[in-house]
């Protein structure tokens, strides 16, 4: 994860993960920790240079330690304030009814939670069963996919996904690509943005598999809205 000068990754080496921060040389961007959750494991990071001002969510989530860009319209200072930004509206109006110390929980009332990814019910859903897909992967940019045993999906943009383009390209970008760049990769019809529905058992192998039972519609976190993450699209 980049942001202009500044890098921040997770790492692992023999004692396990750890966190890379870095700078380019003669770099004057600051760093400041806003907030220190210690039983959460996590932390709230300031990055600062001149007028220009980022956050990033450091912490564990089940299995791995994870850096998550805060959405700059939302100039958050505390932990619990960050997770909450991390929330696309339709989560947060779900959780209206539930009450605060539930809203952090990977499963409440309103929805459920795995990675970067919610799940909040539609019961009444309208879905052609003769569309639905099994054992169908969704991924954001080229991160390690989900995988869903049931999905349904509407909308969306044709895409052309590889190692090389893990955002997709447009069809129109696909065919100016010469030969030699197309047998480069192993290619991928997926689709750019698309409203999808959910069920049955979802896989990662970095989180507990979780089970939905009845439609779900599929919400990602609203992660790509911040500078350090803008270039990262949702891939079905």
């Amino acid at each position: 994860m980049v942001s202009e000068d500044l890098a921040l990754d997770v790492r692992q080496d023999r004692n396990g993960e750890y966190f890379l921060i870095s700078r380019a040389q003669a770099s004057t961007t600051e760093l400041v920790v806003l907030d220190v959750q210690p039983s959460d494991r996590h932390l709230l990071l300031l990055s600062r240079r001149a007028a220009e001002k980022h956050r990033f969510l450091l912490g564990h989530d089940e299995r791995h330690w994870f850096v998550a860009g805060i959405p700059e319209s939302t100039p958050v200072s505390r932990v619990r304030d960050a997770k909450q930004a991390l929330k696309p509206d339709v989560v947060q109006s779900s959780e209206r009814g539930i009450r605060t110390k539930y809203r952090d929980r990977r499963s409440n009332a309103a929805r459920i939670r795995q990675g970067e990814w919610f799940f909040v019910p539609v019961p009444n859903a309208r879905v052609d069963q003769f569309l639905v897909l099994r054992n169908e992967p969704i991924a954001r940019g080229g991160g390690k996919p989900h995988v869903c045993e049931k999905l349904y999906r509407v909308g969306g943009e044709t895409v052309y996904v590889s190692p090389g383009a893990p955002n997709g390209l447009t069809n129109e970008q696909y065919q100016a690509l010469s030969e030699g760049e197309r047998s480069r990769w192993n290619w991928r019809v997926m689709r750019r943005n698309p409203k999808v529905y959910v069920r049955g058992r979802v896989r990662h192998p970095d989180h507990k598999t979780v089970m939905l039972d009845g439609w779900h519609e599929v919400l990602s976190n609203t992660e790509n809205l911040s500078h350090a993450m803008r270039n990262v699209a949702f891939l079905d």
